[in-house]
C-alpha cells in the first residue's frame, strides 16, 4: 500500500518535497538525512518561470538518487551521502539540449514545422506533429495542406474542444487550452486530483531478492537487468538514470516505427540499443526470452498496446516473478482519459499550465494585449516523470529485498502536472524578474553548459553495426546532477544508434 501523500507547506524546499515523495513510498525515513540540496537559501528561482519547477527538477533527481543509494545500502551495508545542486538539476532537465557529438552540436529542431498553439473560434489548441502519423492524421482531419497557414485557417473553423475530442477519437494528439479552474472541473481532472505523482503496487508473490555483502557491487544497480521499451523523453530519462546506477539497460525499439534522433542520442547515453519487430513471431519470442531474466519491465507504449503483445503486466509477472514492471501514460489510469495518448506540451496545455504561466507572465510585463499560450521553459513533465519513475523503480527494487513480490510502478504526466502545482508559484516578479533564462543553444558552447558536461565515448556495439566500423567519435553531454558519495553516477558510452547492440543480456559479474 502507498501512504497518501502528505499534504506540503504552503511554498515547500525540496527537503520537504522529497520527504513528502518519499514517505509516500512507505520507505523508512531515515535515509533521507544523507540528501543534501543546494543552495541552503532554496531551489528557486532556478528559472524563468512562476512555477517552482527548480524544487521539482531538485527533489525529482535527489529521490531517485536517494532510492538508488538505499537500495545499495540494503543488498551491501554501505551507506553514503547525496547531493544535487538546483541549477545543475535544471539544465539536466533540458539535457536534450545540450549535447555534441565530435564537437557539433545537435543541429536542427526537435519540433516539426506543424507542430504548435494555433487560434480556434474559441481560444486555442496545441497539435503535436513529431512523428509523421500524427501529423497526417492532424491534415486528414483539417483536410488542409501541410503548412501552418493553411492549418491556422482550417482551425479557425473549429472550436477548440471539438478538435480535441474529435483528434482523440482517430488516435492523434491535440490539447485545449485551459485555465486550471476548467481543469480542476473537467472530469479527468476530477480522476487526477486523486492520483499519487508515483503509485507502487504489488501485483504477484515471489521470494525475497537476495543479498551478498559490502563487496556485492560497486554501483547500486550492478547487477539488475532493464527492458526499456520507451520513447520520446519520461521513459528514455528514467532508463538513462538507471544505467547511471548500474544496470545493464537494454533499450527495445521497433525498426518500423519512427524515430527522434536529436532526442535519442541523448537519452541512449549509458544504455545498450536493439531493435525487435514485435508484430514478428520472432521478434515477440526474443522479448518474451529477455523477459525472463530481466529484473525491471519499463512501457511507455499506448496504453494497452504492449498488453495486445502479450507483455501486459500480468503476462511479464507470469513470466518473470519478482520483476518491477513500471508504466508511463499522459493521463493516468481512472478516468475518461486514461486510454488518451499524449505528450508534455499536450499536458501542459491541457491541464492549465499555459494560461497560467501567460497569466504569470503577462503580469510581470503589465502586458493588457489578450492572452496566449505560454509553455514552460523546458519539458518540465517529461523530465519530472522520468525521475519519478527512477524514484519509483528504485523504490519497488527495495521492497525485493525487504519483502519479496512482484511490484508495478505507475507514473503521469498529468499527476506529475499536479504534483508541481502542489509546490506553489512564484511571485511574477520572482519568477521572471529573478529566474535566470536556460542557456543559449549551439556554438559557441555556453559557459554554464562547459562547466558541467561530460565526455562519453560512442559504444563500439557488436553483430552488423560493428562490422566494418573502424573509427569510433565521442560526445559531450550533460552530467548527471545527482552526486553519490561511495558510488558516482557511471557515465557509460553512447550508442548513437538504435540498432547498436544484439538482443541478448550482458554477463552477470
Amino acid at each position: 500500500m502507498n501512504m497518501p501523500l502528505p499534504s506540503p507547506p504552503a511554498l515547500p524546499d525540496s527537503q520537504a518535497a522529497a520527504r513528502a515523495l518519499w514517505l509516500s513510498a512507505d520507505l523508512p525515513p531515515d535515509p533521507l538525512s544523507a540528501l543534501k540540496f543546494t543552495p541552503a537559501s532554496g531551489a528557486d528561482p532556478a528559472v524563468n518561470s512562476s512555477f517552482r519547477l527548480g524544487t521539482a527538477a531538485q527533489t525529482t533527481i535527489g529521490v531517485s538518487a536517494l532510492a538508488a543509494a538505499h537500495f545499495h545500502a540494503l543488498r551491501t551495508g554501505v551507506e553514503q551521502s547525496i547531493s544535487v545542486d538546483a541549477r545543475h538539476a535544471i539544465l539536466e532537465f533540458q539535457s536534450e539540449a545540450f549535447y555534441a557529438v565530435d564537437g557539433q552540436p545537435a543541429s536542427g529542431n526537435i519540433w516539426d514545422p506543424l507542430a504548435g498553439v494555433y487560434a480556434t473560434q474559441d481560444g486555442f489548441v496545441r497539435v503535436h506533429t513529431n512523428f509523421p502519423h500524427h501529423r497526417q492524421g492532424i491534415l486528414d482531419i483539417l483536410g488542409c495542406s501541410g503548412d501552418r497557414e493553411s492549418v491556422q485557417r482550417a482551425l479557425r473553423q473549429w472550436r477548440a474542444t471539438d478538435f480535441e475530442a474529435e483528434a482523440a477519437a482517430r488516435g492523434m494528439v491535440a490539447s485545449a487550452w485551459r485555465t486550471f479552474d476548467e481543469w480542476d472541473r473537467h472530469p479527468q481532472g476530477i480522476a487526477v486530483k486523486r492520483q499519487l505523482p508515483v503509485r507502487i503496487i504489488k501485483v504477484g508473490e515471489a521470494p525475497r531478492r537476495e543479498v551478498g555483502g559490502p563487496s556485492a557491487c560497486a554501483r547500486p544497480l550492478d547487477g539488475i537487468r532493464v527492458l526499456d521499451l520507451s520513447r520520446v523523453l519520461a521513459g528514455p530519462v528514467c532508463g538513462r538514470t538507471l544505467a547511471a546506477h548500474g544496470a545493464d539497460v537494454l533499450l527495445v525499439t521497433s525498426p518500423h516505427l519512427p524515430d527522434l534522433p536529436m532526442l535519442d542520442a541523448d537519452t541512449t547515453r549509458g544504455k545498450r540499443t536493439t531493435q525487435l519487430d514485435l508484430c514478428t513471431t520472432g521478434g515477440c519470442a526474443t522479448l518474451a526470452s529477455l523477459v525472463k531474466d530481466a529484473d525491471v519491465f519499463l512501457q511507455a507504449y499506448r496504453p494497452g498496446g504492449l498488453r495486445e503483445k502479450g507483455f501486459g503486466v500480468d503476462e511479464v509477472v507470469k513470466a518473470r516473478p519478482g520483476i518491477v514492471y513500471a508504466s508511463l501514460s499522459a493521463y493516468g489510469w481512472e478516468g475518461p482519459w486514461k486510454n488518451r495518448r499524449g505528450f508534455d506540451s499536450l499536458v501542459q496545455t491541457a491541464t492549465g499550465f499555459n494560461h497560467a504561466e501567460a497569466e504569470a507572465f503577462a503580469a510581470y510585463k503589465g502586458d493588457n494585449a489578450p492572452l496566449a499560450p505560454r509553455a514552460f521553459p523546458l519539458q518540465a513533465l517529461d523530465h519530472a516523470a522520468g525521475y519519478l519513475l527512477t524514484f519509483g523503480i528504485n523504490a519497488a527494487l527495495c521492497r525485493t529485498i525487504t519483502e519479496g513480490g512482484s511490484w508495478e510502478v505507475r507514473v503521469s504526466l498529468a499527476a506529475v502536472g499536479q504534483w508541481i502545482r502542489s509546490l506553489g508559484r512564484l511571485s511574477p516578479e520572482v519568477g521572471f524578474g529573478e529566474g535566470k533564462p536556460m542557456p543559449k543553444v549551439g556554438v559557441p558552447q555556453d559557459p554554464e553548459i562547459a562547466a558541467v558536461q561530460v565526455t562519453v565515448p560512442q559504444a563500439r556495439g557488436d553483430g552488423e553495426y560493428a562490422a566494418g566500423k573502424t573509427s569510433y567519435g565521442h560526445m559531450t553531454a550533460v552530467k548527471h546532477a545527482a552526486v553519490l558519495e561511495r558510488t558516482p553516477v557511471k557515465e557509460g558510452e553512447a550508442p548513437l544508434a538504435l540498432d547498436a547492440h544484439s538482443p541478448v543480456w550482458l554477463l552477470r559479474a
